[in-house]
């Protein structure tokens, strides 16, 4: 296994705060929590804590995956806003650059997820023991590696650039869903795409939900960085 080597510390991106929430921009390579080991202790969450004591996690991204993250400020609203994620109130929006040059132009991808106990931390679909999994996805566009410097090697793959919607939230469930179609996301070392990228190409780029607190609608967009 790599060793964990977190970017550095030059303060977090505070997309939107107020009393009661904090969303945040989390750099790819960053922890969402720490991890076993005092090696892993570097987070997110970790690096919030300094300046907001009370900021508490309420759901994740993974370490190779950027983008919004929801933080609540205090217990009680962590319980009201972890509520509104398992009640899939909480609507969101990844962007991904994908293998493959003939995306559909929208469509489902609907298989079950389960854990690959041999192979830890993989996931993989599982028909009979699965979770029910479902994923939507919109294509936005044909991408050209080869002009794109977050590429190592400038790749000669053919590429897609997508918009997906997990409507479950299954670990790696994107990563998972994308593969099993026939296209990786680029830069995915654990299902399948290295494809010379120098990260997973995989952001968190949209949160749609209804303030818990004001009862108005937020919609925080943040932008790829790729």
């Amino acid at each position: 296994m790599l060793a964990y080597k977190p970017p550095s510390d030059v303060g977090l991106d505070i997309v939107y705060q107020d009393e009661s929430l904090l969303i945040v921009n989390k750099p790819a390579g960053l922890l969402s929590v720490p991890g076993r080991g005092t090696d892993k202790a570097d987070s997110l969450i970790s690096r919030m804590l300094v300046a907001r004591p009370d900021a508490q996690v309420v759901h994740r991204l993974d370490m190779s995956t950027s983008g919004l993250m929801l933080l609540a400020r205090g217990a009680e609203m962590q319980r009201r806003l972890s509520a509104m994620f398992r009640e899939r109130r909480v609507a969101k929006r990844y962007v991904a650059m994908v293998a493959g040059g003939k995306v559909a132009a929208a469509g489902e991808v609907d298989l079950p997820i389960g854990r690959d106990w041999p192979n830890r931390p993989r996931q993989k679909v599982d028909v009979a023991e699965g979770k029910p999994s479902l994923t939507r996805y919109r294509l936005l566009g044909l991408e050209n590696p080869r002009n794109n410097p977050h590429f190592i090697h400038r790749s000669e793959i053919e590429a897609s650039r997508v918009e997906l919607e997990p409507v479950t939230g299954r670990t790696h469930q994107l990563r998972v869903h994308m593969s099993a179609i026939g296209h990786p996301i680029l830069g995915d070392l654990l299902y399948g795409n290295e494809s010379g990228a120098e990260r997973l190409m995989l952001h968190a780029s949209r949160l749609d939900f209804v303030h818990p607190v004001s009862g108005e609608s937020l919609s925080v967009v943040c932008e790829a960085p790729f």
